[in-house]
C-alpha cells in the first residue's frame, strides 16, 4: 500500500498556485507578442506539459511516497548519570548571583536537556540524602523535580557526602546486569563543605565499581555570610556573622580517587560548559541491536525522473514565435 512520509501542507499549495500564476503569466504574455505577428504560439503547449508533469513529480518526491516495508537494525548506546546536589544552608549563601543552590539549578536544567538519550537520575544530600528522582528518560519529570529544590528539604545538620555516594552504589547493584555494564557517572554540586567523619570506605567501593565521578564547586574561596529567611545574618558561636567559603579539597578528592574531574562555578570561573563536555566524551557502554520496521521511502524515482526532464528541457528550445 503506497503511503506518504508527510501530508499535503499550505507550502506545497502555495507553490502550486505560485507556479501556475507565473506559467499562466508567461503563456498570456507570449501569445500577446505572438497576435500582431498573426502567429498563435501554439508550440509551447508541449513544453506547458512537460514542465507540469516535472513540476508534479518534484512535488511528489517531496511528499516522500513510501511503499512497502524494509527491516532496519537500530543500534542504541547510553549512559547513566546521577546528579547528586547538596541542599544543605550553605548552599544558600549570595557569592554566586543569585544563590549558590539556584545558579546550580539553572546550569543543570541544561544539562538534563543536553543529554536526551541517557537516563538521568537526582539525589539531594545535606546532613543526609535520598533519591528525589530515580533514573529516568523522562525530561519533564526530571526538571520539576529539579525545579523544587530548595535548602529546606532536609532538617538543617552538618553536610556529610557519604550518604549520597552509598545511596547511589545502592541503586548501581540493584541493576539487572548485563554483559555489558552500562556507563555510570556520578555528578556531584556541591560547595564542598564536608563534615563527615570517614570517606574513605565508600571511595574504596566508588573506585572499584568504575564509576567516574565529575564534582562541580559552586562558591568562591572569598565566600559570603549566610542571609537568615527572615532577615539578619547566620552566626557562629562566637557571636559574629558566619562566613560559608567554597572548599575544593574533598570535591577534588572525589574526582580524582574515580578518575573523573573537578570544575568550578562562580561568576570569575563558569567550567560547567567543560563538565557538559567530559560527560559527552564518557561513551554509553551498553548496546542493543533491534530490527524495526520501517517503510521504504522511494522518493529517489519520481525525483530522478523529474531531473531528467528538467535537463531535457533545459536542453531542447523551441522558437515560439518566428521571425
Amino acid at each position: 500500500m503506497l503511503n506518504w512520509a508527510y501530508p499535503v501542507a499550505w507550502p506545497e499549495i502555495l507553490a502550486l498556485i505560485f507556479f501556475l500564476v507565473l506559467y499562466i503569466g508567461f503563456a498570456l504574455r507570449t501569445r500577446r507578442l505572438a497576435a500582431p505577428l498573426g502567429q498563435r504560439g501554439w508550440r509551447l503547449s508541449w513544453k506547458l506539459a512537460l514542465r507540469l508533469l516535472y513540476f508534479g513529480l518534484l512535488g511528489v518526491a517531496l511528499l516522500g511516497p513510501a511503499y512497502g516495508v524494509t527491516q532496519q537494525a537500530v543500534r542504541t548506546t547510553g549512559k547513566d548519570v546521577w546528579l547528586l546536589v547538596d541542599v544543605s544552608r550553605s548552599m544558600d549563601a549570595p557569592d554566586v548571583a543569585p544563590t549558590r543552590l539556584q545558579k546550580a539549578k539553572a546550569e543543570l536544567a541544561t544539562l538534563i536537556s543536553r543529554f536526551q538519550a541517557d537516563r538521568i537520575g537526582l539525589i539531594v544530600f545535606g546532613a543526609d540524602a535520598y533519591v528525589q528522582c530515580p533514573l529516568t528518560y523522562d525530561q519533564g519529570a526530571l526538571q520539576l523535580f529539579l525545579s523544587t529544590l530548595q535548602t529546606s528539604l532536609l532538617p538543617a545538620g552538618a553536610t556529610d557526602f557519604a550518604p549520597p555516594l552509598e545511596i547511589a552504589l545502592d541503586r548501581l547493584a540493584k541493576l539487572q546486569p548485563t554483559a555489558t555494564p552500562r556507563a555510570t557517572a556520578l555528578v556531584v554540586v556541591s560547595d564542598g563543605e564536608d563534615f563527615g567523619e570517614n570517606l574513605e570506605p565508600t571511595l574504596r567501593v566508588l573506585a572499584r565499581s568504575g564509576v567516574r565521578l565529575f564534582a562541580l564547586g559552586v562558591g568562591t574561596l572569598e565566600g559570603s555570610r549566610l542571609p537568615k529567611s527572615k532577615g539578619g545574618y547566620v552566626r557562629d558561636a562566637r557571636g559574629r556573622d558566619a562566613v560559608t567559603r567554597l572548599t575544593p579539597a574533598p570535591l577534588q578528592r572525589l574526582a580524582e580517587q574515580t578518575g573523573g574531574q573537578y570544575f568550578e562555578l562562580s561568576e570569575r570561573r563558569d567550567e560547567f560548559a567543560l563538565l557538559v563536555n567530559a560527560l559527552n566524551r564518557l561513551e554509553g557502554q551498553t548496546e542493543q541491536v533491534r530490527s524495526v520496521s520501517v517503510a521504504d521511502n522511494r522518493y529517489r524515482y519520481p525525483l530522478a525522473l523529474a531531473l531528467a526532464l528538467l535537463v531535457f528541457d533545459i536542453i531542447i528550445t523551441v522558437r515560439v514565435i518566428k521571425p
